[in-house]
């Protein structure tokens, strides 16, 4: 069903905003094109951590310590944030096929980290050639899923039972079981969404998408049916995630621009809030 916008703008004013996560109380981000790690509190104070000099930052991530982990696209490298410096915390430069996208930390500490197997701007006959790295707690990194049609948005489930990946190319979600090792297996494939950006998941196992060029935010059933639908017309939605006290506050990240902007680097993006029924599960 179609659901009316009810949606509060608690920042606004970015550049292109990426990589939601409730951590501690706030909303860790990444605004890519101005090359910052940021957090905001769901009343709307905004906090600048750390500037990413040399490479555009996209995939976040939060190891059980707490520090945030930020992935770098073009370098292909995992910075750790902690006592407020970024530091290396693992460079896939010589295991990556392409450029390095989106990625989230487990419970137990394991990266899943979205390969494009390509470099971007994607060329035209790309095909299913995305992959999945898996960086483990002790710095090993091995490739553990791939036939990927440019692997999006990432989520795995409280109990590291689930990976969820968004399919931007494909306009499906896989859906995988995950090994007692961490490798994935997969179950099959879910929805049907134009361009499936970033995703977080529930207790109900559904799964929130945000639609690049459907300029929504889409709640899959665990059978692919749409279960909700939340508009922001003339607007790209970018990512989402579950947060708040009781964690049932949806942050919706969106911005203003269209690909022929964001080839000219025209871009203003914004988060806004919404109360759902069921409360988030697992990361993001």
């Amino acid at each position: 069903m179609t659901t009316e916008p009810r949606l509060k703008t608690i920042l606004d004013g970015g550049r292109y905003f990426e990589a939601p996560r409730w951590h501690d109380g706030r909303l860790w981000f990444v605004d890519c094109m101005a090359r910052t790690l940021l957090s905001i509190s769901s009343s709307g104070e905004r906090q600048e951590h750390a500037a990413v000099t040399d490479d555009t930052p996209c995939g976040l991530g939060v190891l059980p310590d707490g520090d945030i982990v930020v992935l770098t696209m073009f370098r292909k490298r995992l910075l750790r944030f902690a006592d407020g410096q970024l530091s290396l915390y693992a460079d896939l430069s010589q295991l990556a096929a392409g450029t390095i996208d989106d990625m989230i930390v487990d419970g137990q500490g394991r990266a899943y980290v979205g390969d494009l197997g390509f470099d971007l701007p994607p060329p035209d006959n790309r095909g299913a050639v995305g992959r999945i790295i898996l960086v483990m707690p002790d710095g090993s990194a091995r490739v553990v899923a791939d036939g990927l049609r440019f692997p999006n948005g990432i989520a795995v489930s409280s109990d590291h039972t689930r990976l969820v990946v968004a399919e931007m190319d494909g306009a499906c979600l896989a859906d995988y079981d995950i090994a007692p090792d961490g490798s994935p297996q997969l179950r099959g494939r879910l929805g049907r969404i134009n361009e499936p950006d970033g995703i977080c998941l529930d207790r109900d196992g559904s799964v929130w998408v945000a639609s690049f060029t459907e300029d929504a935010f889409i709640r899959i059933g665990r059978d692919g049916a749409e279960r909700e639908r939340i508009a922001v017309p003339g607007r790209r939605a970018l990512a989402c995630a579950l947060g708040g006290a009781e964690r049932r506050t949806l942050f919706c990240l969106s911005a203003a621009t269209s690909y022929e902007d964001l080839r000219k680097g025209k871009s203003v993006s914004r988060i806004d809030i919404v109360d759902v029924e069921t409360a988030g599960d697992g990361d993001p």
